[in-house]
């Protein structure tokens, strides 16, 4: 969450306090649910890049621009689109500090996942993860293992890579593809989705994956945690598959009811679930 000012920052910790001792969090029995991570807002644009380790060799499988403004007040990701589009010394120096960022962590063998932001004073590093890209959005990635055949998917990739197959090393298609994170727009009970056919009808669009059940809570950012759904979509170029998802997007309508205070069984508290 994003705090401009002390009232805003305040307001954001009371948030974040009453996230920590939900029972759904406190079930989680993680460590440090007493405390709060406080730091600078970077400003920039931000990719995210995918990469594959091996004995500390970074292999840069893709870059992902992220072309909806990532500033606030809760971070939503929306659409990831590869290849990047920044010019190739951007993109060099993105896979420079990714490289620095691994062998700081100490990483050397297998996948990772990184967030990075870009200003006028260079590239930085928000998030890098040993682990491949989560969800469903790693099919937006296929790598072509033999021309004639069909290419092959990320998880297939990395499996390759673990037991040391052929094919690891393919190439990422030379096709452009996203995929688009669908955004809740409102905490409730999700009890409708329409347009599905319409959505599916945009050129460039592959696939359209409803994730949510209907009659069920769904939550806004920053209580939400997952999305409605996903849409993939590929194209000659990056800007025709950006173009393709929103396209897609708009088609979509989705009907969420507000929902009803109830009591909390374990809290005895009065809530409006999904909230």
């Amino acid at each position: 969450m994003r705090a401009n000012n002390r009232e805003e920052f305040l307001t954001a910790a009371a948030r974040v306090r009453r996230l920590l001792k939900s029972p759904e969090i406190l079930a989680t029995r993680e460590p440090n649910l007493d405390q709060m991570l406080v730091e600078g807002y970077i400003p920039g644009k931000e990719v995210a890049v995918e990469g594959l380790l091996t004995d500390g060799v970074l292999k840069m499988l893709a870059i992902f621009d992220k072309p909806d403004p990532l500033e606030g007040p809760y971070f939503e990701e929306t659409i990831y689109v590869t290849p990047s589009r920044l010019p190739e010394s951007g993109q060099h120096a993105i896979e420079k500090c990714a490289g620095d960022a691994v062998r700081a962590l100490g990483l050397s063998h297998g996948p990772i996942h990184a967030e990075f932001r870009i200003n006028d004073e260079g590239v930085w590093p928000l998030e890098v993860a040993p682990r491949p890209i989560g969800g469903l959005c790693a099919r937006s990635l296929r790598f072509s293992f033999d021309v004639p055949s069909e290419p092959i998917g990320l998880e297939e990739l990395l499996l390759r890579h673990a037991l040391e197959l052929p094919g690891w090393n393919s190439p990422r298609e030379q096709i452009s593809s996203g995929v688009m994170m669908i955004p809740v727009p409102k905490s409730g009970t999700l009890d409708g989705v329409t347009g599905q056919e319409a959505a599916h009808s945009i050129a460039g669009i592959t696939e359209l994956s409803i994730t949510a059940r209907l009659h069920d809570a769904i939550a806004a950012w920053p209580e939400g945690s997952s999305y409605l759904g996903f849409l993939f979509a590929r194209g000659d170029t990056p800007g025709k598959v950006e173009q393709a998802l929103r396209e897609a997007h708009e088609k979509l309508s989705f009907t969420i009811t507000s929902n009803l205070p109830v009591e909390h069984p374990a809290t005895r508290r009065m809530t409006n679930q999904g909230n």
